[in-house]
């Protein structure tokens, strides 16, 4: 198989994974389509991975970590509605997929991996973008927002991960759960281990 015929293959994959995951589950913005259209999933995943890239379940990376489905970015992005006035954060891979995607959605995009998120310098940003699912947001990152910023995460509810989001006001930052989708969790943003019966 020729270069040619690998991208022609992948390009089919890109159009049906939109057409049949995305649109059918309700993310139809023009925008998202667009900017999930426009990048190749393909380059994301470990080699031995390329031609699965566009399944509708999360893949497992090199580094351990996993790339969500598509439907779960598609979804996260639309909820996000980033602009170019926004100054985001995202919690996740700076080389990563969903960083390609909200890149040129937004003014700036600072990144900090999962591991660091406990203890990330306080900021003024607009938009928080965790790539994954959460038990708890920790502090750092609420602090990181600013008044009226949003927040667009996975949450763990009762062991099981859904979509949510959020937003800052008066200094206080809750998380609204939407719907249950299958966000690989980030163990580095874990809740600690409390004492029960």
């Amino acid at each position: 198989m020729t270069l040619t015929e690998d991208r022609s293959a992948a390009a089919v994959a890109r159009h049906a994974m939109i057409v049949s995951q995305l649109r059918t589950s309700g993310v139809n913005e023009p925008w998202v389509l667009e900017a999930m259209a426009g990048i190749a999933r393909e380059d994301f995943v470990p080699a031995a991975m390329r031609d699965a890239a566009y399944i509708d379940r999360a893949i497992t990376l090199e580094n351990g970590r996993q790339l969500a489905a598509p439907l779960v970015q598609g979804k996260m992005l639309a909820e996000a509605e980033p602009t170019k006035e926004d100054k985001a954060l995202l919690v996740g891979d700076a080389n990563g997929y969903l960083a390609a995607l909200l890149r040129p959605l937004v003014g700036s995009l600072d990144v900090v991996d999962p591991a660091a998120a406990k203890d990330v310098a306080k900021g003024e940003h607009t938009l928080l973008v965790i790539d994954g699912a959460i038990e708890e947001l920790p502090a750092a990152l609420t602090a990181t927002l600013a008044e009226g910023g949003r927040v667009v995460t996975g949450l763990v509810v009762r062991n099981v991960p859904r979509l949510a989001t959020g937003r800052k006001t008066a200094g206080m930052l809750a998380l609204l759960p939407l719907a249950e989708i299958g966000i690989p969790v980030l163990p580095e943003l874990a809740a600690p281990k409390r004492w029960s019966f």
